[in-house]
């Protein structure tokens, strides 16, 4: 889809569809309390073609509430679509990047190729800020799931304008504008390695298209595989990858800005694992498909440095991704065996790890992609994973979960939300659950248990970032939709991808 900025008037645009923002002005509660919807334009013309329909009553702006109406008196627009943010004293950056999406996603199914939206002529909504999150919003709404259907039409919107009041300043809208469309086809190169199935993303070939995006993207890359891993004293990572006839890739991604030769290096780490069968300890049938999902912490943090390197912020960042599949043949792992995870350094031997649960092998990789950030010299780490079903137990599909280290680092973190408009909540450690991933054989073992699993996994890969400040973020409540939403598809969602961008960014 082609992203374009326009500053034309409204009533002057010639388009197949014009999208309008309104949001419900109504602060009364009660029964007796009906919606009052207003439109955040300044277009009289505008306001005119909707007037009627808003004084019906029919349309309450409600959050992606859409209302389409045909040949609109006094634009050169084909169609007008209302869509709603919801309350006014509620409504932030992230219903507006929502409500492009909803845009897109309203136009594919009815043959609308060609799309203008309005960004909200609004004082608590800048005109840069908006138009970031509308391109954000805008790709993610066009990405659909159907890749292999041989009956699939192309339903692709073609061009998304946004259209930015006169008043805004030019240069800072174009630049957030190319900013958001960088960070929203990045989420969706993400979503596009997630939703592959396993046959097709091999751990080969999830490497070979990492390379492919780094030569794009001008990153440094090195892409590994069995070898270099026993080389390494990678044995925690290998366990996971010997019951697999496909062998494992050790994905490094390097970006380093021009210039920066000191300050901090932000480690990104991601699980890679391509399908999941849960090894010895086999997960049950129903879903398992859905277990090529289980490489989309290592996806996001492919799309976020794809996005960093075209940001290009003053920061150098090493990105990991152990990738391996988790099968359970007979040279696979078994509950009961000891593995001995890499050594930070030749002078330190490395932890030794009890397998109590085959299925609990994510920590397992991410122990040595951890390991290895900081031996390349990693001062500040993250990782993400689709970890453990218990987070989605504790936080629904609402929130991911997110543990850290160290308050500074969460609280940078933390800070970024706010733009990148992801809702992580953040989850207690601490010495009480520490003590349950303790082994009677070895230095831990790999699960702590059926309660505070989220946790537990947590205080596992805390072992292996020892002081480095850290941040681990549970993304498998979040990483796929079983549902379509109004603006964004069922399917892979690219969760984290923004937050991690925002966040190194904040260095």
């Amino acid at each position: 889809m082609r992203t374009e900025l326009s500053f034309a008037s409204l009533n002057e645009l010639e388009t197949d569809l014009l999208a309008v923002l309104a949001v419900d002005t109504q602060a009364a509660k009660g029964p007796d309390a009906k919606p009052e919807p207003l439109l955040l334009t300044s277009d009289e013309a505008v306001k005119t073609a909707a007037a009627s329909v808003l004084a019906s009553g029919e349309f309450k702006a409600s959050a992606n509430e859409t209302l389409l109406l045909h040949t609109p008196s006094g634009l050169k627009a084909k169609r007008l679509l209302l869509i709603g943010l919801g309350k006014q004293a509620k409504a932030a950056l992230s219903n507006v990047r929502n409500a492009a999406g909803t845009a897109v996603r309203f136009t594919k199914p009815r043959g609308i190729r060609e799309l203008a939206f309005a960004l909200p002529d609004s004082e608590t909504m800048p005109a840069a800020t908006s138009a970031r999150a509308a391109a954000e919003g805008a790709l993610v709404g066009d990405f659909d799931s159907d890749t292999y259907r041989s009956d699939r039409k192309d339903l692709s919107v073609h061009s998304f304008t946004a259209v930015a009041p006169a008043s805004a300043e030019k240069s800072a809208v174009e630049s957030a504008f190319s900013e958001g469309a960088i960070i929203g086809e990045s989420q969706n190169f993400a979503r596009v390695l997630v939703n592959e199935p396993g046959n097709v993303l091999t751990p080969t070939e999830f490497g070979r298209r990492a390379a492919i995006m780094a030569e794009e993207v001008g990153l440094g890359w090195d892409i590994s595989s069995t070898e270099r891993l026993r080389d390494l004293k990678m044995g925690a990572f290998l366990s996971v990858t010997q019951g697999s006839e496909e062998p494992p890739a050790l994905i490094v991604l390097k970006y380093e800005p021009e210039g920066v030769k000191d300050g901090p290096i932000l480690g990104l780490v991601g699980k890679g694992v391509t399908f999941d069968t849960g090894g010895i300890s086999i997960k049950p049938a129903d879903n398992m498909e859905k277990m090529k999902y289980d490489m989309a912490g290592g996806a996001a943090m492919l799309g976020a440095i794809r996005a960093i390197a075209l940001l290009k912020p003053k920061v150098r960042v090493i990105c990991i991704v152990c990738a391996t599949e988790n099968m359970p043949d007979g040279k696979a792992q078994k509950p009961g065996d000891v593995q001995t995870a890499m050594p930070i350094s030749p002078d330190k031997p490395g932890k030794t790890i009890e397998i109590i649960n085959t299925d609990a092998e994510g920590r397992l990789v991410l122990a040595d992609g951890i390991t290895y950030a900081r031996q390349l010299g990693a001062t500040h780490l993250i990782d993400a994973a689709t970890l453990t079903g218990a987070v989605a137990v504790a936080l629904g599909q609402i929130n991911a979960g997110v543990f850290s280290n160290d308050d500074e680092t969460f609280d940078k973190f933390n800070a970024g939300l706010t733009t990148s408009g992801e809702k992580f909540w953040r989850l207690p450690l601490g010495d009480e659950y520490a003590d349950q991933i303790k082994s009677d054989i070895a230095d831990i073992k790999n699960t702590g248990g059926r309660y505070g699993g989220t946790i537990t996994a947590a205080e596992f890969l805390k072992v292996f970032a020892e002081d480095t400040p850290w941040l681990h973020l549970d993304i498998a409540g979040l990483a796929w939709n079983d549902e379509n939403k109004p603006f964004i598809a069922k399917g892979p969602t690219g969760i984290a991808v923004r937050s991690i961008v925002e966040w190194v960014r904040s260095y």
